[in-house]
């Protein structure tokens, strides 16, 4: 547990990780449960805002139809070896013909809103307000219909990923020109469609706009060979878009149309690696900073944040360069952006350990940020890489809300996690995980004094999950694609945010603890998962150990159950 330096003739000893986990595990004679891991039993607010999520080019297809013009995703999906097994989103769930049975199952699940986006090429095929295509905006206030009278308010993304292609044509993010396009685009939304609406947004996470989509280069557009300036350049200008969009919406039509008006942001939360090292706090610091503050700061206090501001200058000064790769607000852009927030947009889904590593002379957003990223090999895996399960995250990155930006209403806008290989409905994981996290987001509401509104399920039903094509599914709702009618099947974990959602006390903790001291809707939880084991049938490629760890208190990964039902 001690490393030997046996070049040094002191033979030193230097403790390692192991040495500190056994110390505590001495220090507190076991195991006890952290606090942040037990549940807690309580109410969210009245009129807390229970949710489920999907985005136009996920889900809608009819990617030709009714005069739609091209997104840069019809361009990129159709390009070799750009998704995976080459998916495509021509058809996706077919939700554009699909309205009836897509209320259906909202009502099915519950909620009371639904989060969707627009696609912009549908209502604007050439990007432009002089072209308007009225098919398309017929099958949004349809569906709006729809939603209002099944009682389901509806949360509308004005960006979610698609930009019209004609618009990239001509540069894109890039140009300048993109920022009036975008306000124009908005505002004929907010005129056509906003009687219905009360909760807007305006861009769907802008960080992987400009760093997956103008940096890596894994998302649309697909550039990954530009100049390192390209994903500062699309921050800038979605943030400036951002900003007009508000401004419309609060001088033309608030007072008539009495909604609220945001940007959606994503973001990990990051702990430090070894949490014995500064320059580890440090490294997961920038992780968030680099991230959600990239954007929020400037939403939020009016400019970019000092940590992000240092490190790119002094790294484009380093290299010979005469000012910063970052561009600057003036002091008029400043005052039109600072500000521009109804509430704070959240999606989030994991948690990383961070440490600092030097990139040398590279120039690129992450050698910026100076930090790699890992997970804990306790963590859970999900089906996708990327996404562990880490509940306590969650109200940490609540409270890193809450303090750094004045404690706004929050609305969490995406949460959920994925599955992939053989389709087994009884998804215990999602329950567990929904359990979790929910509950994570009431102890920051009941604890913690954060100003949590709302909380979006990710996703409604199994789509198109970007550059995975159809291979991970985050979906409440299986869609079957080997039936031409792609019909949505209900998994298990349907009934449990039911549950959840009208359960006594609004929130994860049911009721309360029942005989054997778990909420009732876990209790069936665990017996699913019981039964599973005993019928041998836990679905191909999943980890039967790690299933039942979800659900049950103990268990032998050998296969010896070692726990009664109580």
């Amino acid at each position: 547990m001690h490393h030997v330096d046996f070049t040094n003739p002191d033979r030193p000893r230097t403790p390692k990780y192991s040495a500190h986990f056994y110390y505590n595990v001495i220090k507190d004679n076991g195991f006890p449960m952290p606090d942040d891991e037990k549940m807690l039993y309580g109410h969210f607010r009245e009129d807390f805002m229970w949710s489920t999520a999907s985005s136009a080019y996920q889900i809608e297809g009819g990617w030709r139809a009714d005069g739609k013009g091209l997104s840069i995703w019809d361009k990129f999906a159709h390009s070799p070896s750009r998704i995976l097994n080459d998916d495509v989103g021509d058809i996706a769930c077919d939700s554009y013909n699909k309205i009836e049975e897509d209320v259906a199952i909202l009502k099915q699940l519950k909620v009371s809103h639904y989060r969707f986006s627009i696609s912009w090429p549908r209502v604007l095929p050439d990007g432009t307000i002089n072209h308007i295509n009225e098919a398309g905006i017929n099958y949004y206030q349809k569906l709006l219909n729809a939603l209002l009278a099944a009682n389901i308010q509806p949360q509308v993304t004005l960006y979610h990923w698609d930009l019209p292609q004609a618009i990239e044509d001509y540069g894109g993010f890039l140009n300048d020109s993109f920022v009036k396009l975008f306000r124009d685009y908005a505002d004929l939304m907010f005129d056509r469609l906003g009687s219905k609406v009360k909760i807007w947004i305006t861009f769907n996470e802008p960080i992987m706009v400009a760093n997956h989509g103008y940096g890596f280069g894994g998302f649309a557009p697909g550039i990954n060979s530009g100049p390192d300036t390209l994903p500062y350049i699309v921050g800038h200008n979605l943030i400036k878009a951002h900003a007009e969009a508000w401004h419309v919406y609060n001088d033309k039509y608030r007072a008539k149309q009495n909604g609220k008006i945001s940007i959606t942001l994503n973001s990990d939360w990051s702990e430090p690696r070894n949490p014995y090292r500064q320059e580890d706090y440090d490294a997961a610091r920038r992780v968030v900073e680099f991230y959600l503050g990239w954007f929020a700061h400037p939403i939020f206090n009016g400019d970019y944040s000092e940590i992000v501001k240092t490190r790119i200058r002094d790294r484009s000064l380093a290299a010979g360069l005469p000012h910063s790769r970052l561009p600057e607000f003036t002091p008029e852009e400043i005052k039109r952006v600072k500000g521009t927030h109804d509430f704070f947009g959240l999606n989030h889904y994991t948690s990383v350990l961070a440490f600092p590593v030097d990139y040398g002379d590279d120039a690129s957003f992450d050698a910026d940020k100076g930090v790699v990223t890992v997970s804990d090999r306790v963590w859970l895996d999900t089906g996708s890489v990327w996404l562990k399960v880490a509940p306590f995250g969650l109200r940490k990155l609540l409270n890193f809300i809450k303090e750094q930006y004045g404690n706004p209403p929050i609305i969490i806008t995406e949460n959920g996690v994925s599955e992939k290989g053989t389709v087994d409905l009884n998804d215990v994981h999602r329950n567990y995980y929904y359990e979790k996290y929910i509950n994570q987001v009431l102890k920051a509401y009941l604890l913690d004094g954060v100003d949590v509104r709302g909380y979006t399920a990710w996703s409604l039903m199994d789509n198109l999950e970007w550059a995975a094509g159809f291979s991970e599914r985050f979906g409440f709702f299986y869609v079957n694609r080997s039936d031409p009618n792609l019909p949505r099947v209900p998994k298990n974990s349907v009934n449990f945010y039911t549950k959840v959602i009208k359960s006594p006390t609004g929130s994860a903790a049911g009721s309360g603890p029942s005989a054997s001291g778990h909420p009732s809707w876990m209790e069936s939880s665990r017996v699913s998962a019981i039964k599973i084991w005993r019928l041998g049938e836990p679905g191909a490629g999943r980890d039967v150990s790690a299933v039942c760890r979800v659900c049950l208190p103990r268990v032998c990964t050998t296969g010896t159950l070692m726990v009664d039902i109580e």
